[in-house]
């Protein structure tokens, strides 16, 4: 027995010694919670630095969920010191209105780790192969789809660099043996015996039932779980075929998505929410989504919305976004220098090119407004004018609209007074509205292409 222990103990630096040797990232982080898995992790990668060149950190996150967390973190810089491994500590508050403290716990750790990614960084975890075992039955008893029970994945992108699992395909047995053979110490977090949370209940009762059972289960579980990923990435090559037929800009046109069979609109949601970045609807508000959205009346304006999340339907086009910003309520007085930040996550103003020289004030649109836009013969409604621009009605209310002397001067990114539009080949003046939350661009030219 011996003998397998010290052969476990050294699979671990091999498998690292040909994960570096097969990766280009220059700068690399190791995700160190203190645990006995990411100890080895940090130790074993340490051990490696001098022979393969590697530029190596490590960041640990204290979630304050516990009255020892202070000191773990303290323990934590220094086996980093002993290693002479650069430490980076970051304390977190975790926030877990509508989501289970672990999950929010994870959410909280991971904006962490991707404030701190660069372009050329790697995030290095030590995830096992029974952590994925763990992770496709979590999938499976919470109803998950082919993407959740594909579980983690060898690697993926997080913020400007990577994240990497290079021992996925280990035991926690070999990492137990390396911890062994190395005398390490480590962070024994009593939590993590607390079986009331499925995952340790998982770990702790279901798992070692299963191993009584069958042999191997664990790595069963992870191969089934590379079967789900492989499924799941070629569903994602006919998202990514449908949405090149579907796609409008960045919204989706509702007769192309009608073409397509139920699953295979799901499925092509699914992909384009994924891409904007915003959180996935479960099965039933996808099912609303495809109902309410795509069949409802052409002149209807329906909203679908879910935490982090909202949907809506404009000219036959389905938009998504992250929630917005409220409009703005009040008149704001400005200068018309520098920039100027609306309140609420509006975003910013700023003018450029011929002078106009307040005071000026920012009005948000209450209906009945009228102009007389630069090129234009006469004076128009600005709701007549936003409809041909094919403005959406949830962004006409939202944007700000600036006023001199009691009259509507400009409507920033699209429309100017024709009292200030310049002549002669001078500077014309140039509203901008700059915002976090749309990119809007006229649908029509000629006539519309007013700024």
């Amino acid at each position: 027995m011996p003998g397998s222990r010290a052969k476990d103990a050294a699979e671990v630096i091999e498998t690292l010694r040909r994960f570096f040797m097969a990766t280009s990232a220059t700068d690399y982080l190791i995700a160190y919670s203190g645990g006995r898995d990411s100890t080895v992790l940090l130790h074993a990668v340490a051990s490696l630095r001098d022979e393969l060149g590697l530029s190596l950190r490590a960041v640990h996150v204290d979630h304050g969920l516990s009255p020892h967390s202070g000191t773990w973190s303290g323990q934590c810089r220094q086996q980093c010191e002993a290693l002479g491994v650069d430490f980076i500590g970051r304390r977190v508050e975790v926030v877990h209105q509508g989501q289970s403290l672990e999950a929010a716990a994870r959410e909280a750790r991971y904006r962490v780790f991707t404030e701190l990614l660069g372009e050329s960084d790697c995030l290095l975890s030590a995830h096992h192969r029974e952590d994925q075992a763990e992770t496709l039955l979590l999938q499976l008893l919470r109803g998950g789809g082919v993407h959740g029970l594909a579980s983690m994945p060898a690697s993926r992108p997080l913020g400007g660099g990577q994240l990497r699992r290079p021992l996925l395909g280990l035991g926690r047995e070999q990492l137990a043996a390396y911890a062994e053979a190395q005398r390490l110490e480590w962070v024994e977090d009593p939590s993590n015996f607390d079986t009331s949370l499925e995952r340790n209940w998982l770990r702790h009762e279901l798992l070692p039932l299963l191993r009584q059972r069958r042999e191997g289960i664990d790595a069963v579980l992870a191969r089934s779980a590379l079967h789900f990923a492989e499924a799941a990435g070629l569903l994602d090559e006919l998202a990514a075929g449908d949405l090149t037929l579907c796609a409008e800009g960045a919204a989706l046109s509702i007769d192309a998505l009608a073409q397509l069979s139920e699953a295979r609109q799901r499925n092509l949601v699914r992909l384009w929410l994924r891409r904007l970045a915003l959180p996935l609807p479960d099965h039933r508000r996808l099912n609303q989504v495809l109902a309410e959205l795509c069949l409802a009346a052409e002149d209807a304006v329906p909203l679908v919305v879910w935490p982090g999340a909202e949907l809506r339907r404009y000219r036959g086009r389905l938009y998504a976004m992250a929630p917005l910003p409220q409009p703005l309520s009040e008149p704001l007085a400005w200068g018309g220098g520098g920039e100027l930040e609306l309140p609420d996550g509006l975003g910013w103003l700023s003018l450029a090119g011929a002078p106009l020289d307040g005071p000026l004030e920012i009005r948000p649109r209450r209906g009945g407004e009228h102009m007389h836009p630069a090129g234009r013969e006469r004076s128009r409604d600005l709701k007549r004018l936003m409809q041909e621009a094919g403005v959406p009605p949830w962004l006409r209310e939202r944007w700000p609209l600036i006023y001199r002397e009691g009259k509507l001067v400009a409507v920033p990114g699209l429309w100017i007074d024709h009292r200030y539009a310049v002549q002669g080949g001078g500077l014309p003046l140039i509203p901008r509205w700059r915002t976090d939350f749309h990119q809007f661009a006229i649908e029509k030219d000629g006539e519309n292409n007013d700024n």
